[in-house]
């Protein structure tokens, strides 16, 4: 059956992300050692998936920390051949192959110029974590579908608990994360996937920690669906885009419960006003709102309620990709490790 590999690998999540919950010592390892260099600055860099992952680092590092943080080009490494001055920077490079030549030739780079290094992979021995000081392993295991999904969910996991031991702080609002995961494993998806089988187009969109899941969500429907897929951050939807949502064009929405969830309500309130046809990812309490909708668990903690919300996206995406009669373990004109220079 088509979308075999990728619905295995959905279902490994809970296992996955429990292995690297129960490997605490080289996390502590690496946050000691950050927090020994003291940086002043944070960059990270990766592509695809891994740059969705990076920005949710990002939204960690500056609300738990407090540190300026951005998201590298490595175009202005390689294509432009310019040799940064970084010192006082950690270099955060996110990639689950850890192949693919800019991140390593940028990575390289970054380390001459003065900066840490860390590479954050499913892969220890690649390119990229030979060529970073310090290497942080995802421990997601083997995986074959060319749609990452347990490397993304494992990267999220890995750099929270980087953050918050780098932070000092304690790791208890993980405790019920694996439970999160293997309850939106079981949410109802099919009646979306049946609503949406056939658009050629649609929109996704949140605020906060969970606008890097509408990112990864809308990736994971170009690449197995073949659809026109958009993700805002809802501040950025508001500011012209808003203007393409009609009724031919769904809007996917992830309102988490929380300060990102309560600043996407005007948003929503905007594409209801234009008459769009919003599908709601959301706890209870949110979903209800709405006929259309993909119901989460509750009371999660928002920092890490984006490892439990792509799940049933990346359900979503499988599911449309398969009723579309589209494999997607295999996307048309995709690999695995994909080389970007």
């Amino acid at each position: 059956m088509t979308g075999a590999l990728m619905r295995a690998e959905i279902g490994e999540q809970p296992a996955a992300l429990s292995r690297l919950l129960a490997a605490p010592g080289p996390v502590e390892d690496i946050a000691a050692r950050i927090r020994a260099a003291a940086p002043r600055f944070v960059l990270l860099a990766a592509r695809g998936t891994s740059d969705h992952a990076a920005l949710y680092a990002k939204y960690l590092i500056e609300t738990t920390l407090g540190l300026p943080c951005g998201l590298a080009s490595t175009s202005v490494y390689t294509a432009y051949d310019r040799q940064p001055s970084l010192d006082g920077v950690l270099w955060v490079a996110v990639s689950q192959s850890g192949g693919s030549p800019d991140l390593v030739e940028s990575t390289e780079r970054a380390r001459a110029g003065g900066a840490l290094t860390l590479s954050v992979t499913n892969t220890s021995d690649s390119p990229l974590g030979r060529v970073s000081e310090v290497g942080l392993d995802i421990l997601a295991g083997p995986e074959r579908s060319v749609a990452a999904t347990k490397t993304y969910t494992s990267s999220l996991l890995a750099l929270w608990l980087l953050v918050r031991a780098w932070a000092e702080l304690d790791r208890r609002p993980a405790d019920r994360l694996v439970d999160d995961v293997a309850c939106a494993l079981t949410a109802d998806v099919e009646e979306v996937a049946s609503r949406y089988r056939f658009v050629d187009k649609l929109v996704t969109t949140s605020r906060g920690y969970a606008y890097p899941t509408a990112r990864e969500a809308a990736l994971k429907l170009m690449e197995t669906c073949y659809l026109s897929a958009h993700a805002y951050s809802g501040a950025d939807l508001l500011h012209g885009p808003l203007a393409m949502v009609d009724q031919d064009r769904p809007v996917i929405a992830v309102v988490p419960e929380g300060p990102g969830g309560r600043a996407l309500q005007p948003v929503l309130a905007a594409l209801e006003e234009r008459g769009a046809d919003i599908c709601l990812v959301a706890p209870p309490a949110i979903a209800h709102e709405t006929p259309t909708r993909i119901v989460l668990p509750a009371g999660m903690d928002e920092q890490l309620a984006p490892i439990a919300q792509i799940v049933p996206l990346q359900r979503l995406a499988c599911a449309m990709a398969v009723g579309r009669g589209f494999d997607p373990d295999q996307p048309r004109g995709l690999k695995k490790v994909t080389q970007t220079f």
